[in-house]
């Protein structure tokens, strides 16, 4: 986050970021079943499932012809991926676009740290990358560094949602002007093009239909748009940028959409409605940490001021955040409902906001930090919780760790403007990254329990960011 700049107006920003808090004692959404309103007994109607996900045991093996490969587990990966999202298109191209689906002409595979391979792009030397290319209508991986890296890091599918993806533009290349792309085209929306058909692959996975992986609604998904935090582009990239690909929050939502509304929705991804949303930007030019703040007292100041701002129009008191207080339930924030206090521990949280080491992130090893806003997000967590206690909402069970997180997304939506904490490029993701871990506060209850499903928990927050606070007491009574 960005400290410093000068008062903001509240009145107008009120009504869309707190008041409806008012709300949260709702006893029901539109059908008054919370498991079908929020998901949170589901993902986009499908069960949370939990099972180890990757190859089946009875997978076949794939007839395809790849160059250059060398048999090794990444390989075999990829190979199936192929295969399997190849399987996908011959399905959905003909149901949703009314044309036959044809293979991609070559596929290649390389290490990055001693091939020179050739492909109708250019040569793969020194390439840490999977990429398409139309010039002669061919997919290629990287089995040294990247399949490796993702496959220790995040699992197996990460690997195959990295092939989804890329066979997603061969898909763009295919469906020409249905899907609405051409040579001007900018190359963000492009690429959520494509990661909303690796969405819809994984639906086709999820629901049992592939021949070759199976992959869990909770941990498996979790698991790959983890992935895509790693993938995401640098904070700081502007969505102009010829190379833009988006931010973790962004490429989430593509995912997302295609995962719960198929291939139609991607190739309906047009440059206007993709800019109204997108939340990649450049730093502020007064940012002079490059939106990296310390985790101090100063700075709980601040944080502590922003909370009581967006929340106020609840009219309830606002809890107090104090360093030990009186209980430490769900360490390092914990919110005290005896009195109404957030108890946070400094020297952790101070820990959790260092500034994410993106070298070692791309080199598959522990970043470290995970930068100030996932740190500022866990106590905006624990301080939501007093507000819906003030108004009389449950604090202990699924949909009141939903409406947590969405909370917390209306609150970072509240500070995207001048202000005294402002937020900053790269702050979403931050907060993504930290939902989608295993201890996450962003989108627990009062007693850190959350719901199982990563998918969930990232609509919840993206939700209340773009739709401001009313939706989460509509959608998680």
């Amino acid at each position: 986050m960005n400290p410093g700049g000068g008062r903001r107006a509240l009145v107008a920003l009120l009504a869309v970021a707190a008041v409806a808090v008012s709300g949260c004692n709702d006893k029901g959404g539109a059908t008054g079943d919370p498991a079908k309103d929020t998901g949170a007994g589901s993902v986009s109607g499908l069960p949370v499932t939990h099972f180890e996900s990757g190859l089946k045991p009875n997978a076949p093996s794939p007839d395809l012809n790849v160059r250059n490969a060398d048999g090794g587990d990444d390989d075999k990966l990829a190979t199936a991926a192929i295969a399997d999202v190849q399987a996908y298109w011959g399905e959905m191209l003909p149901a949703n676009f009314g044309q036959q689906f044809e293979p991609v002409k070559s596929l290649l595979s390389y290490d990055a740290q001693t091939d020179t391979e050739e492909t109708g792009c250019g040569s793969v030397k020194k390439l840490v990358n999977a990429f398409y290319c139309p010039v002669d209508d061919s997919v290629a991986w990287d089995r040294g560094v990247l399949l490796p890296m993702l496959r220790q890091r995040f699992g197996p599918m990460s690997v195959v949602v990295v092939l989804a993806h890329e066979f997603g533009h061969a898909v763009q290349y295919r469906l020409g002007d249905k899907a609405g792309v051409s040579k001007s085209t900018p190359t963000v929306v492009k690429e959520q093009q494509a990661d909303c058909f690796a969405g819809g692959y994984f639906r086709w996975v999820a629901e049992d239909k592939s021949k070759f992986y199976r992959v869990s609604t909770s941990e498996g998904l979790n698991q790959v748009m983890a992935s895509m935090f790693l993938i995401r582009d640098q904070a700081g990239t502007s969505a102009a940028d010829k190379g833009a690909h988006g931010t973790a929050f962004d490429r989430t939502y593509a995912f997302q959409a295609g995962f719960e509304k198929g291939p139609k929705e991607c190739a309906g991804m047009t440059a206007e409605n993709v800019k109204a949303r997108l939340t990649e930007r450049p730093f502020d030019k007064g940012d002079k940490g490059k939106g990296d703040a310390k985790f101090t007292g100063q700075a709980v100041e601040l944080l502590k001021k922003s909370l009581d701002e967006a929340f106020k129009g609840a009219g309830v008191a606002a809890p107090e955040i104090t360093d030990g207080g009186s209980c430490q339930t769900t360490p390092p924030a914990s919110y005290c409902p005896g009195d109404n206090t957030v108890s946070i521990d400094m020297a952790k949280l101070a820990q959790l906001a260092q500034p994410i080491d993106r070298e070692a992130e791309m080199k598959g090893q522990d970043p470290g930090g995970m930068g100030d806003f996932a740190a500022f997000s866990e106590v905006a967590s624990r301080y939501a919780l007093g507000i819906q206690k003030g108004v009389g909402a449950s604090i202990d069970n699924a949909n009141a760790g939903l409406r947590t997180a969405c909370l917390v997304g209306a609150w970072a939506a509240f500070t995207n403007r001048p202000g005294d904490l402002r937020l900053s490029a790269g702050d979403l993701d931050e907060a993504i990254a930290d939902l989608l871990q295993p201890e996450s506060l962003v989108s627990a209850d009062v007693n850190g329990k959350r719901p199982d499903s990563g998918f969930d928990r990232v609509e919840a927050l993206r939700r209340g960011y773009l739709e401001g606070s009313s939706v989460c007491s509509k959608s998680y009574a």
